[in-house]
């Protein structure tokens, strides 16, 4: 009975180290600042949401190079960092184009996107029932960090129009509106070659 306990609190202590490395620690952190972010924002206190997006947007860049230096990636935290950018993004962009400054034709095209991405991934769960494995692509890298430049922008706008030209917010956003359509497009494409290779490889094997 007694190393039935032991064993089980070495396993429990081991799931706990697994979830809360500092790489994953990082990423809950993030997730963590939405909902704050988000209050602020909805009370018109942009300079603290800024703030509080920075933090957020930090730990995004932190999270990657410190699980590749401590060699502590793991298979939630492949998971779990992409969900994270996608929260703090999403939440950013549709209550940024719900108050105004963030272009509405940009929060449509974001939005479509990673609903559309979602969805496929979805459908080919349903219909294979394996999970497609998800690397993020070099345009889809540049993508995020362009949405983050833009969300920031809008910020920085917003706490002083001063600070930000016009023209300035209106070739960041063609910018980002032209990688998100590039990035989500190579996505889609992915999953298509995915489907018809599975097809493929089950009709040899039938």
């Amino acid at each position: 009975m007694e190393m039935g306990r032991r064993a089980r609190a070495v396993s429990v202590s081991n799931l706990y180290l697994f979830m809360l490395n500092l790489p994953n620690f990082l990423t809950l952190i993030r997730i963590a600042t939405i909902p704050l972010f988000l209050v602020l924002l909805f009370s018109r206190f942009y300079t603290e949401a800024l703030v509080v997006f920075i933090v957020g947007a930090l730990t995004d860049a932190l999270d990657g190079p410190v699980a590749r230096f401590t060699n502590q990636r793991t298979p939630l935290g492949a998971y779990l960092d992409p969900l994270a950018d996608k929260l703090l993004i999403m939440s950013s962009v549709i209550v940024l184009g719900i108050i105004g400054p963030f272009p509405a034709w940009l929060t449509v095209l974001i939005v479509s996107r990673d609903l559309i991405i979602g969805l496929g991934y979805g459908a080919i769960y349903f219909f294979t029932q394996e999970w497609m494995e998800v690397r993020p692509s070099r345009m889809g890298k540049i993508n995020t960090l362009l949405q983050l430049s833009m969300v920031t922008a809008v910020l920085i706008s917003l706490h002083s129009s001063r600070l930000v030209e016009y023209q300035l917010l209106y070739y960041l956003s063609l910018l980002t509106g032209v990688t998100t359509f590039i990035s989500g497009s190579q996505y889609v494409y992915r999953g298509l070659v995915w489907l018809q290779n599975r097809a493929s490889s089950l009709t040899r094997i039938s």
